[in-house]
């Protein structure tokens, strides 16, 4: 009789493949107890795993998972239901397996909405899509279920609500939840009743996100100072000078790990106050010039830095280069996905940055990334756009020469179908000489392009030349991505 790993032993082995679904769907069929196990990670956040795109076969596992959950309502709550119109019967046609409900950490009102908008659309005659009462019904009940069902709500998604959507708050259930929550996701104009008892209660918030919008509560900036342990903090279009938000941000200067400013128009100045930061992430569309403001301050715990613009100002180049030359001995990850990066940045690269691991940039010069594969002996991963160079040497021939041991992963982008089949003949000559690398290895391969170059790309030659590649060693992994489901992030 074959010999069972023990719960604790699978489910921490099981834990490994958080974010891979296609791994944690085939652990469903293997056996009860892998089951089990592999249902409560896939549940833990399943919102993750089905972003609702309409006319997107994500809607199908959408509607698949709000069914499970309506299956999953107490008696009360389909009796309500039932009494207001609400066909029950028509949406679950079997008891689920497993209470599902008791098994989601996280709650996003926005995917619920949108699961539920997209049931009614599939399904028509279970409610009268016009009826907005109905829709808010069914969704109220099923906030009030995970309320009551879950153990520990980890995560809070209030982004796009409005103060009728965030009624179950009031829950009786729902002030342990706001105790134990560590992270929360918010629109800087929910009602002040709210910001009023998440300030009251939530003091445990280590990681927030605030999208802004026109309006800005006036208890913000109580509930941002209420933090005990804040950690991370993403804000997005965040075009306000007014420093109460920011000064209320200066509190926690020494717990502050990870800043995001997304879109925002904003004086940087602030950030050079959180001296253990260890990720910084800057959008740059708006004012290219904010960064001159951070160009020679040291952050000694800094690991990952991404910075995005559109247009090249020569000036903030210079000014990521002494940030570099300040900051760059301890950096992991390095991210400017601008259109024209300056050779100036990737010589900064190799000379200041040695222990990068990962890269992503607009390399343009043989020379640059020749220095930078040279130089960042531990780059294990490459994200760059495909360039083909008017040489002999293209930009997979180097990559395959001078690539290091610790290279594991290429992700390119091709915007263009042509640039997709000639990369299938630069795999040859690759092939040929990656075979020939000092640390020889199976690699992973990600295209990001778009549908366009889909449509114009023969993909049946692309299967079959990868399919060799697989068969041969050269390449473990392979994956398209098209322009819905990618992004930096």
């Amino acid at each position: 009789m074959p010999c069972q790993l023990p719960y604790d032993c699978l489910n921490d082995i099981l834990e490994y493949f958080d974010d891979d679904k296609n791994t944690l769907y085939s652990c469903l069929l293997v056996n009860q107890l892998c089951c089990e196990i592999a249902v409560k990670i896939l549940w833990r956040n399943v919102c993750k795993f089905c972003k609702v795109y309409f006319y997107d076969k994500s809607c199908d596992i959408s509607t698949s998972i709000i069914t499970s959950l309506i299956g999953c309502l107490p008696k009360e709550s389909k009796n309500l239901l039932n009494k207001n119109g609400i066909n029950i019967t028509i949406i679950v046609q079997k008891p689920p397996l497993f209470n599902y409900a008791s098994f989601c950490k996280v709650i996003s009102l926005y995917e619920i909405n949108s699961m539920i908008q997209h049931l009614l659309r599939k399904k028509p005659s279970t409610i009268l899509e016009s009826s907005e009462n109905g829709k808010y019904l069914l969704s109220q009940e099923i906030l009030k279920m995970l309320m009551n069902q879950i153990s520990s709500l980890k995560v809070l998604d209030l982004k796009h609500s409005n103060s009728g959507d965030i009624k179950f708050i009031y829950l009786p259930e729902a002030k342990i939840h706001l105790e134990n929550l560590t992270e929360l996701q918010c629109d800087s104009d929910i009602c002040s009743e709210l910001f009023y008892q998440m300030t009251q209660l939530c003091h445990n918030v280590q990681s927030l996100t605030i999208v802004f919008e026109s309006q800005i509560s006036n208890l913000l900036t109580d509930l941002i100072s209420s933090q005990n342990n804040l950690k991370i903090v993403n804000f997005q279009r965040y075009n306000n000078y007014d420093d109460k938000i920011t000064t209320s941000l200066i509190k926690h200067s020494l717990t502050l790990t990870k800043l995001t400013l997304y879109d925002c128009n904003i004086t940087l100045s602030f950030i050079a106050m959180f001296k253990n930061l260890q990720e910084l992430h800057i959008d740059l569309y708006i004012d290219e010039s904010a960064f001159d403001q951070l160009q020679y301050v040291y952050f000694s715990q800094l690991k990952i830095l991404k910075i995005k613009y559109v247009l090249e100002r020569i000036n903030m180049l210079h000014s990521v280069c002494h940030f570099l030359e300040i900051n760059g001995k301890n950096l992991t990850e390095f991210c400017i996905p601008g259109i024209y990066c300056s050779s100036l940045v990737h010589l900064t690269l190799a000379k200041h940055c040695p222990n990068l691991k990962i890269l992503y940039s607009s390399i343009m010069e043989e020379e640059s990334l020749k220095l930078i594969l040279n130089n960042c002996q531990y780059l294990e991963i490459i994200e760059l756009c495909y360039k083909e160079w008017h040489s002999d040497e293209t930009f997979i021939k180097i990559l395959a020469n001078y690539s290091q041991k610790y290279f594991y992963s290429l992700i390119l982008n091709c915007h263009f179908s042509l640039q997709i089949n000639k990369l299938l003949q630069d795999l040859e000559e690759f092939s040929i000489n990656w075979q020939n690398h000092i640390s020889y290895r199976s690699f992973s391969l990600i295209i990001f392009t778009s549908n366009y170059c889909i449509i114009g790309t023969n993909m049946e030659d692309i299967k079959i030349a990868i399919d060799k590649y697989i068969k041969l060693g050269i390449i473990k992994k392979f994956e398209i991505k098209t322009e819905q489901n990618f992004g930096l992030t």
